[in-house]
Parts: C-alpha cells; sequence; structure tokens
C-alpha cells in the first residue's frame, strides 16, 4: 500500500460537477488500497473574486488581511470535497493549513514554508480515511494564517509529500503534461513523458506555468517524485493507464531520458527593464542599487552591468510587471539621490524568451543557433542570461510568439528523439 498525494488545481475544482469526479478519482485510488492526501485549490477565479473585494475598498490592503481573505477559497473547496468523497462511501476529512498545521514564516501574501506536523494526517490515514489538507496557505510563528503566493498549492501538496514521505506526488491540472512549449502559442508542442527536474526547475524559473518554482524546488531538495497529469479525462480510467500518461518529473539522467539538446522553450510575458546610465564604477555599486530593491522583497531576474567608460557603467535589471512601478519609486527615492545616476530608462513592454535542455552541457552551438534563429526573424536581442542548461534573452514583447514559434522550428522539438534519429 502506496502513500500517495494528489493535487488538484482550480480549474480542476471549478464546479460542484468537477468536484464530484474529483472525488471520483480519489475514491478509486483509495479503494485499490493507496492512502491518499489531496491538496486541492480554490475553485476556480474565487481567489480573485475575494481579492477584488479587498481591492474595491483600498487600493493598498493590508496584507495580512488579503491572507485572512484569500485563504477561504480553499477552506471551502476542501469542505466541499470532503462531503463529495462521504457521498461516494469515502470516509475522509477535510484540514486547513493551520490545523495540520503548515507553518511557515511571516512574510504575508508570500510566506515559505519552514515545517509540516504529519502527526493528524497519519493518525487519520491510518485510521482509513482520505485527507484533505488545503492547499496555499499556512501558520506563522505568532499564530496568523498565511498564504504562499500564486500557485502556492503545488508547493502545499509537494511539502506535504514530503513530510509524509509520500511514494508519489501527482499534480492534477487542466493540462495533460509537461509540453516542449506552451500549446496554445505553438499548436505543433510535443508532450513529453519525461522532464529532468533540473529542466522543470528552469523552466518554472523562465515562465513555464505548469508548476510554480517553489514546488519544484521542494521536489527537488526532497527527492519527492512527481508526475503531472490531466484531471479533465474519465475519472474512471484504469490506474495503470492514468500512472503512465502525463509528464513524469525525474531526478535520474539514465537511457530513459529524452536525449534532447534543448528539451523546451520557456517564454514570460510578465517581465519590465530598468536602467540605471553612467552610475560610478565602483565597488559596492551594484548592491546599492539593489539592496535595497531586496529589502522591499522586490525579486529580480536577470541582471547586467555594462563594460566601464569613463569612470562610469550603465546598469540594468528586470523585475516582475507587477512590481514595476514600486521599484521606480524607490528607486528615485532611495537609490538614485545616493549612486548619482544619470538618468533613469524604463520599459515594461518586454518578455522573456529562454531554450532549456541538459543537453547543452555537452554541445556547442547552441546558443549561437538561438541568436541566428532570431536574427533571420529580425528580432534584437536587450539582454542575456546563461547557464549550464539554459539561455534566456529580453526581447519586445511585440516579438515573443514569433520568437517562441521559430526557436520550436530552429530545435526540432514538433519531433520526438526517435523520430530526429
Amino acid at each position: 500500500m502506496s502513500l500517495i498525494v494528489h493535487k488538484y488545481g482550480g480549474t480542476s475544482m471549478g464546479s460542484v460537477e468537477r468536484i464530484r469526479n474529483v472525488a471520483r478519482r480519489v475514491a478509486k485510488w483509495h479503494a485499490a488500497g493507496h492512502q491518499v492526501v489531496v491538496v486541492p485549490s480554490a475553485m476556480a477565479g474565487e481567489t480573485n473574486r475575494l481579492l477584488s473585494l479587498a481591492r474595491e475598498i483600498t487600493p493598498q490592503p493590508d496584507p495580512r488581511e488579503l491572507d485572512m481573505i484569500a485563504a477561504t477559497g480553499e477552506q471551502a473547496s476542501s469542505g466541499l470535497l470532503a462531503i463529495a468523497l462521504q457521498t461516494q462511501g469515502v470516509s475522509a476529512r477535510s484540514y486547513t493549513g493551520w490545523q495540520v498545521p503548515v507553518r511557515t514564516d511571516s512574510s504575508f501574501t508570500k510566506a515559505r514554508i519552514t515545517a509540516i506536523d504529519g502527526d493528524r494526517i497519519r493518525a487519520d490515514l491510518d485510521a482509513g480515511r482520505v485527507v484533505i489538507v488545503t492547499g496555499f496557505q499556512g501558520i506563522d510563528p505568532d499564530g496568523h494564517i498565511t498564504t504562499l503566493g500564486r500557485g502556492g498549492s503545488d508547493t502545499s501538496a509537494v511539502a506535504v509529500a514530503a513530510a509524509l514521505e509520500a511514494h508519489e506526488c501527482l499534480i492534477f491540472t487542466d493540462v495533460d503534461g509537461v509540453y516542449t512549449t506552451d500549446p496554445r502559442v505553438v499548436p505543433e508542442a510535443r508532450r513529453m513523458s519525461v522532464v529532468s527536474f533540473e529542466e522543470m526547475l528552469e523552466m518554472a524559473s523562465l515562465g513555464s506555468k505548469v508548476l510554480q518554482i517553489r514546488a519544484v524546488e521542494f521536489a527537488g531538495k526532497y527527492r519527492v517524485p512527481t508526475r503531472v497529469l490531466s484531471s479533465l479525462t474519465d475519472p474512471l480510467i484504469p490506474l495503470e493507464e492514468e500512472i503512465t500518461s502525463g509528464t513524469l518529473i525525474t531526478f535520474e539522467e539514465d537511457e530513459k531520458m529524452e536525449a534532447a539538446v534543448v528539451s523546451g522553450i520557456a517564454f514570460s510575458r510578465d517581465e519590465a527593464k530598468i536602467t540605471l546610465l553612467a552610475v560610478p564604477d565602483t565597488p559596492g555599486v551594484a548592491y546599492s542599487i539593489l539592496g535595497p530593491v531586496a529589502a522591499a522583497n522586490i525579486d529580480v531576474d536577470m541582471i547586467v552591468q555594462n563594460q566601464s567608460v569613463a569612470g562610469t557603467t550603465d546598469f540594468s535589471f528586470t523585475v516582475n510587471r507587477n512590481e514595476f512601478q514600486r521599484t521606480i519609486e524607490l528607486l528615485k527615492r532611495d537609490v538614485i539621490p545616493t549612486v548619482k545616476a544619470r538618468e533613469l530608462v524604463t520599459d515594461d513592454k518586454v518578455a522573456k524568451v529562454s531554450i532549456v535542455g541538459i543537453g547543452m552541457r555537452s554541445h556547442v552551438g547552441v546558443a549561437s543557433l538561438m541568436f541566428q534563429t532570431l536574427s533571420k526573424e529580425g528580432i534584437n536581442i536587450q539582454m542575456i542570461s546563461t547557464s549550464e542548461i539554459k539561455t534566456s534573452v529580453v526581447i519586445d514583447d511585440k516579438y515573443m510568439e514569433l520568437a517562441v514559434r521559430s526557436l520550436h522550428k530552429a530545435f526540432e522539438l514538433d519531433q520526438s528523439p526517435t523520430e530526429k534519429a
């Protein structure tokens, strides 16, 4: 008998009938003899609805109170799922994050999990129950409700799986796995049966929306076998067929891996670029710029510092568009007067496009083909960032879909490795 964690996204929980389907699927796994823990998201659109109500009252609500409000979405869906399971004759019990408890730090609206007490869950599992744990939320050291940020239910599920030493964590969503890129942009995109943890981590960090990056980090740190599956299939599909569908995130690079140089194309439309012109090229200038940004809990992505000319340099970095205005205000108030930058240049109409693949470690000319492909399409590269298994570029956002389609074709990602051979 295996302990399996199921996670269901908002679309999967989007209506009473879909919740009934989730219950049917969970009941099937339970009837097969597995211990099952379920981590559901709020019903589709519910979190946005709740937060919009708060912002109707004030444009800048207290983050602690936002967490109080947002946490109710998962609480409702968990209770509904427990009731749906009970009508199927399955003993089920739901818990909020703070009842487990899922312990977090005090960073309201973007808290991080520090520990999970699994005793209560294990006791219910041993009693033959299905246990439902609200995703996305926890409790801080002072007893305040916290939430983990957008996509936090993925993180909750993998963290619960790690704490319970689960056999596998199944992420059920509205797509049937991890694709070479977004099929809505490239219809020829191909579903991968297996992807390495490193590739998945890069793709999640670079804009792929299939899994939240912190969920992948948890999976890697605690080596939690994780599989991405569709919840929109027949819930009574045979277990053997279901478990072999979707995409498995693996931690081993072996003969089963798809031997592609580039495995996928990731992209993000949520980028904004900020440049400080003619800052002094002296030790500590990068910290003088980015230190206050970090202190304001603003995530910085790509960073470029140009060659020094006459003792000054240009310093560019990107942030999420949601943080764009706040970053500009902070720089004008706290940074520019200190570093004496000549000018602040901003652009919130950029996108990031990245190629990812563990095969890039052992093949030369991969970045060159990327740059050549973009050049042929007349796409100018504004920033470049590289690692062992990825190359990212910042471009004008109006060229993003053209770039993704062109790169997908150039690296023959519409073909499986066997077809290429």
